[in-house]
């Protein structure tokens, strides 16, 4: 039975040079693939802060809209106008129909 050899510094062995090509291309590999995998958690980690940033503005919109605090569409400022044009028109309409009223009890007053 062969004597266990012990290992030292001094401690002599054979490799080919094909067995230490496979081990840095395997090493090489490894590090491939972790940098990858690296750079795949970062991009899954930029679109999550993306998603919250939209889900959070969405939120606000779908709150503000409404309330009108965000602004209005075109059509809505043209239906606006048009509004007003009938809130003065109906309040000159009441102004001279109790000026006709009035006209109306002086000359039955005056009868």
């Amino acid at each position: 039975m062969e004597k266990p050899t012990s290992l030292s510094e001094s401690t002599k062995f054979n490799i080919d040079v094909k067995t230490i090509v496979a081990i840095c291309f395997g090493l090489l590999s490894l590090a491939g693939v972790y940098f990858t995998l690296i750079g795949q958690i970062q991009q899954m980690e930029v679109n999550l802060m993306r998603m919250d940033s939209e889900l959070e503005m969405n939120s606000e919109f779908r709150i503000k809209w409404p309330r009108g605090e965000l602004g209005a569409l075109p059509d809505d400022a043209e239906q606006n106008l048009r509004l007003m044009y009938l809130e003065k028109y109906q309040e000159k309409a009441i102004e001279d129909l109790d000026i006709l009223k009035l006209k109306v009890k002086e000359l039955e007053m005056n009868n």
